[in-house]
């Protein structure tokens, strides 16, 4: 029963759908605000979830329609069981076991993923496009993304998310990696496709990219997912790089500082072309948190 509730209510299920509509809200009103608009009212991200879930799905003849519609609820399933393994607003995760944190991690690449196979699900030329371009994206980014969350996983000396946190509570580790931190922050805007890394989906070239051909429910089930794993990816590197767990409010505060930052950053930046976001910026991106890895191993070695 215990599992149940963890999985159903809290922290995933309606908890973390909760959580995710008042990240998305606060993320469109920051931006608006950067913008000199006044910005969506309170209600406004619960009125489109709901908009979507009630709408007709038309599946297109071309495509596989079980394909169809098993991936928007396997991108959202990522996101929900990822959710679990993380201290949500600085609460002890519901589920812990050694390693968890690679698990995580290719469970947040599970949203990337099925976006890209629901535009091979299709022929036109809009969403296999858009699967291209998120699927060579995500090679692009999964690499230097994941060696910036395993930093402090080496300074515990544990792929264990809890016992991490754990151990690097205290000074804030943002302070002692911050190219790691960067990288990290960079990347989740890479996974959520946020501007500059919004190349897959630019409706002024590919109308919605890999997902032009969704609508109705299945569509929302994609932009829950996507919610949701703003919500866990602030989490962790919050949990992981900004002192570990605290009280609910003041790791709430945290999230919402990093969410200031991606805001910003959304709105000062222009899209990048697919070239440039694989051929520099990646690039560049791995070797930054490779010779960090290299400074730690050599102080390790240094202190020992």
């Amino acid at each position: 029963m215990r599992a149940l509730f963890n999985l159903l209510f809290f922290p995933g299920g309606l908890f973390l759908i909760v959580l995710a509509l008042a990240y998305e809200w606060a993320d469109r009103k920051l931006l608006a605000r950067f913008q000199n608009r006044i910005g969506p009212r309170w209600f406004q991200t619960v009125a489109d979830i709901v908009k979507l879930l009630v709408k007709e799905e038309i599946t297109p003849a071309t495509s596989h329609p079980v394909l169809f519609g098993v991936l928007p609820v396997v991108a959202m399933a990522g996101a929900l069981t990822a959710a679990l393994y993380v201290p949500l607003l600085g609460l002890p995760s519901a589920f812990s076991f050694p390693g968890d944190l690679i698990v995580t991690l290719y469970l947040l690449s599970l949203l990337t993923m099925s976006i890209g196979m629901a535009g091979w699900n299709s022929t036109s030329r809009f969403t296999m496009m858009g699967a291209t371009r998120a699927l060579t994206q995500l090679f692009s980014y999964e690499a230097p993304f994941m060696l910036a969350l395993l930093g402090p996983a080496v300074v515990a000396g544990s792929w264990q998310i809890s016992q991490i946190v754990a151990t690097n509570q205290g000074p804030w580790l943002l302070l002692t990696q911050p190219f790691g931190f960067v990288v990290a922050v960079i990347g989740l805007m890479g996974k959520l496709e946020m501007p500059p890394f919004d190349a897959p989906k630019a409706k002024t070239e590919i109308v919605a990219g890999a997902l032009t051909e969704y609508s109705g429910r299945g569509l929302g089930l994609f932009h829950l997912g996507k919610e949701m794993e703003l919500v866990v990816g602030l989490t962790l590197i919050a949990a992981l790089y900004m002192g570990g767990i605290a009280n609910p409010l003041e790791f709430f505060g945290k999230t919402l500082l990093l969410l200031v930052v991606l805001s910003s950053l959304h709105a000062i930046l222009t899209r990048l072309r697919i070239d440039q976001t694989v051929g520099l910026w990646w690039r560049y991106g791995a070797v930054a948190v490779l010779l960090q890895w290299l400074a730690m191993i050599v102080w390790k070695g240094v202190t020992a």
